[in-house]
């Protein structure tokens, strides 16, 4: 008879044990085993049982079903078992499982060995549909706002199937973070005073000793130029500048007012590839937001910036408004200190709602959930990229839930502290859905489409190529050894519902998005997949890591503006820029929030870092291997440039990048 030797890992975090009974039934091609027993004692966190099964002979192992049942003292305990090995004398079998088992119903795993539906033999194609069957059960599409991408549907983020839930470590890392936070401000006494701040230098008393060195730097350097300019490369919002080769008709912007007779002509810089343009017209004609009864404003300014012999980027005029009149006159750094100054904080104001609303939520998190529902729905566990591409929706479903519901539900933190909250923060998310397009996605597309391929000093750009380079040498090998050909990727039916369910439900079935409603060559997948894993893991970190070193000093980045737009020159002073920023309450909220948005969880999972065994052919995990060392090659490369910059640019070093949207 028979024998077949097992090892059973529980994974390694907080509550995955149990004491319950766990049973196991062997089906293979040729029949199954009776139902027996492999556990004595408990199964503990982070440790390996090893059990045996003898049976007649059931032929090639196909799956196992595991049940789970209560010791008759002791209430039902939820498991987390992470893997199974089983080893016959011919062969060894590997079950990934990494699933909450919580009830006594009968789980079943197939054998792990990837395989696409085409190549899937009759005793397994009915089990691969059911597990499909029962996905799209559990992960339903949800329409939260019309114009926006769908989400995932569900009542809370405890609803959620327990599998992509927060860890027991990060949820109460989250709540403490939030909670220490606020109740901070309530020592303070800040968290609700609804009034002005008496002077500025108060704010950096506020959560003073979570600062760090880079928001130091931003408080001593926020009022200068070329500091300002900098941020439109390597701050937070990267994705808004572009080279301008002629002026928009809407800027009526001359050569002598913003260069010295014999110096350059702006037409010569324009030519040379010198003078740069930020338009903010997603903001254009919003009602803004009512804040502790006060009307904000909201401008949708455009930001003209010239490239300096020194290679420094600087604002060389600034008009507030998108159509040119007598009452929105544009601005040069030859205007008086406050003018200036008023004037800069009004563009920092809008970047701050284009960056929270389109760049960071809509062009991350949102599509990052679009990305991990189509791929729950559509791809069962066996799919090489199922293996693939699940790490990188870790936590993805559940953050996304609790930003609908914390901070942009009607009683949410960014309709009450913001000043595009309310009706001009859907209106926002609607112009910028409609707007999207494959090419902005794809750094490489978007870098060349935006004219910046030149510009010097640009890290962002420079290490996203890197980063994106070896990813899709990554994605090119490890999919390579799967679909050898183009016809592979047609007749994968699982894979172009996949990518048909994002065309629907992320782009809203838009033709004019370029974004593909279907695939049909290796070198297409390897893109599109490249594309999916660099804007959850890299483009994400871009948009997210730096949010507390740029916004803590809040005169930097003001989540709104209390003043209106200036509509004369030469009649500011320091109490106007002190009246302009948002009240006490504001401004410490927005803190809290960009502190809990930027701070790293102790389960942490960098780029490239695979902890869980779903692949376990010995090819694509020497890719894994591969793609490992090389993001860590180019973590030394960063951290050895950085070395030698006033101001390091790290929000793209891959081992502080996370593998998914987790925060």
């Amino acid at each position: 008879m028979p024998t077949y030797k097992g090892v059973v890992t529980t994974e390694n975090r907080l509550g995955a044990w149990t004491w319950d009974h766990v049973y196991i039934t062997l089906v293979g091609t040729d029949g199954e085993s009776r139902r027996e027993g492999i556990f004595t004692g408990w199964f503990t966190t982070g440790s390996s049982f090893q059990f045996k099964v003898k049976t007649k002979d059931i032929g090639k192992l196909l799956w196992i079903e595991l049940k789970k049942t209560r010791r008759f003292w002791l209430p039902e305990k939820a498991w987390f078992p992470a893997k199974m090995v089983i080893t016959s004398e011919e062969e060894t079998y590997h079950f990934p499982i990494y699933r909450w088992i919580t009830n006594q119903e009968v789980q079943v795993f197939r054998e792990g060995t990837a395989c696409l539906v085409f190549d899937d033999t009759n005793e397994t194609l009915d089990h691969r549909k059911k597990e499909l069957e029962l996905r799209k059960e559990q992960y339903c599409w949800s329409n939260y706002k019309d114009g926006i991408p769908d989400c995932v549907k569900t009542d809370s983020a405890h609803s959620l199937p327990d599998e992509i839930r927060f860890s027991f470590t990060k949820e109460v890392e989250f709540k403490f973070t939030a909670a220490e936070g606020l109740m901070e401000l309530k020592l303070q006494g800040l968290a609700d005073r609804a009034e002005s701040w008496s002077g500025i230098d108060a704010i950096s008393k506020v959560f003073s000793h979570k600062q760090t060195r880079l928001s130091e730097h931003v408080l001593q350097n926020w009022r200068k130029d070329s500091f300002f300019g900098s941020q439109f490369l390597n701050g937070v919002n990267p994705m808004v500048i572009r080279r301008c080769k002629k002026l928009p008709k809407n800027l009526p912007v001359k050569d002598y007012m913003v260069f010295l007779p014999g110096e350059t002509s702006l037409m010569d810089e324009l030519q040379s590839g010198n003078i740069f343009l930020c338009d903010y017209k997603v903001l254009d004609g919003l009602d803004a937001n009512t804040i502790n009864g006060k009307q904000q404003y909201l401008v949708a300014p455009l930001v003209l910036l010239h490239r300096t012999p020194s290679n420094e980027l600087k604002p060389i005029a600034i008009q507030l408004k998108q159509e040119p009149s007598k009452d929105n006159p544009i601005f040069f750094p030859t205007e008086s200190e406050y003018d200036w100054s008023l004037v800069k904080m009004f563009v920092r104001s809008a970047d701050f709602q284009d960056h929270q609303l389109n760049s960071h939520l809509l062009r991350t998190h949102l599509l990052a959930e679009v990305f991990s529902v189509s791929l729950l729905r559509n791809l069962p566990m066996v799919h090489p990229l199922y293996k693939l591409l699940v790490p990188h929706t870790r936590y993805t479903l559940q953050i996304n839930v609790l930003a609908r519901k914390l901070l942009i539900s009607d009683e949410g933190i960014f309709n009450s502290f913001t000043s595009s909250g309310g009706k001009a923060m859907l209106t926002i998310m609607q112009r910028a859905t409609s707007s999207i397009t494959y090419t902005s996605l794809c750094i490489k597309d978007d870098i060349k489409e935006r004219g910046l391929e030149s510009v010097p000093n640009f890290f962002y750009r420079d290490d996203g190529f890197q980063i994106w380079d070896i990813i899709e040498n990554f994605v090119q090998g490890l999919l390579g050894f799967y679909y050898k050909n183009d016809s592979s990727v047609q007749r994968d039916t699982e894979l172009q519902a996949w990518v048909q369910d994002i065309f629907e439900h992320g782009f809203l079935s838009r033709p004019d998005s370029g974004m593909p409603r279907k695939l049909g060559t290796v070198a297409e997948l390897v893109k599109f997949v490249t594309m999916v894993i660099f804007t959850g893991s890299a483009q994400h970190a871009a948009v997210n890591s730096g949010q507390f070193d740029y916004g803590s000093w809040m005169p930097n980045t003001p989540t709104t503006i209390d003043h209106p737009p200036p509509a004369i020159k030469g009649v500011y002073n320091r109490s106007a820029l002190l009246d302009a920023l948002p009240d006490i309450n504001t401004t410490v909220h927005g803190m809290a929030v960009l502190h809990l948005l930027s701070k790293q969880s102790s389960d942490f999972v960098p780029l490239g870092h695979y902890p869980e065994e779903h692949f376990s052919e010995e090819k694509p995990r020497e890719h894994m291997e591969t793609f490992k060392r090389e993001l860590s090659h180019l973590s030394e490369i960063i951290n050895g440039r950085n070395a030698h910059l006033k101001v390091p640019y790290t929000f793209l070093d891959p081992l502080l990048v996370e593998n998914s949207v987790a925060i």
